[in-house]
């Protein structure tokens, strides 16, 4: 079986968020899935099986399947694109959030996602210890996302992660109004319940940190900045009740395992 590693969300080797895609022939056992997703230890490892016209799509992380990665799609398409189905200006995925299409763009690839919705719930003190600072606002959907003041507040966060776990929602996410020009909002992600301490860059976070800075900054069109060791750019764009998240990819290897 083929496995490839690419780095989402950069165009540069060693930044963005490394995911593996492993392209297949058939279904493996979800037990053999999760043994291979945890071996990489990457924060998605993404699984795919042509079906007619269209790609099956599956992540696991390191401790379980999860319902929906930007990042790993984004990997995925990357490679089906380049090695697959090199004909081809898109790829549709088949998964738990409904059917995605993915079309590459020169060396950009545009995924076509669901919008989270940005319930707005009270800021409580537990929010506050988990991160070590008091958030101006907080909503939730999937994700937990917490509103700081200021982009150096995001930066230099350090939460207590089994705080964090008290806390409700999958991803919690802490964000700002950008301090730099060519970007208008920044993130971070955590993700203590999936053993995933920090996720590097996160696409499906992404729409819901859309959503919230398309309506507070009155714009539809966003350059988004995830603050993580290894950082990742993320081009946003609102239509209706979707997300267009476009961003590069640079493959890291290619192998055979199994």
């Amino acid at each position: 079986m083929k496995q490839y590693i690419v780095d989402a969300f950069t165009d540069k080797l060693f930044s963005g968020n490394q995911a593996a895609v492993c392209i297949m022939e058939q279904w493996l056992s979800d037990e053999l899935m999760q043994n291979i997703a945890k071996e990489n230890n990457f924060s998605e490892t993404a699984f795919a099986v042509k079906e007619d016209e269209k790609y099956h799509m599956r992540w696991f992380t390191p401790a379980a399947e999860i319902d929906f990665c930007g990042h790993a799609t984004l990997g995925t398409a990357f490679v089906l694109l380049n090695f697959y189905e090199k004909d081809s200006p898109k790829v549709v995925f088949k998964t738990q959030v409904g059917e995605l299409t993915v079309e590459k763009q020169g060396d950009f690839f545009k995924m076509d996602f669901p919008a989270y919705r940005c319930n707005k719930i009270e800021v409580t003190d537990k929010m506050a210890e988990a991160i070590g600072v008091r958030p101006q606002e907080a909503y939730i959907d999937r994700d937990l996302m917490l509103v700081l003041e200021s982009a150096e507040q995001v930066k230099t966060l350090s939460p207590d992660q089994n705080k964090l776990k008290e806390l409700e929602g999958l991803c919690k996410i802490v964000t700002a109004p950008s301090d730099n020009d060519e970007y208008d909002c920044i993130s971070r992600v955590f993700v203590p319940e999936l053993a995933i301490t920090e996720d590097p860059v996160t696409g499906s976070s992404h729409c819901m940190i859309a959503p919230y800075w398309c309506n507070r900054l009155k714009k539809e069109k966003l350059v988004c900045f995830q603050a993580s060791a290894r950082t990742g750019v993320l081009y946003a764009e609102r239509k209706n009740d979707r997300i267009l998240l476009s961003g590069k990819a640079v493959l890291f290897s290619e192998s055979n395992i199994l």
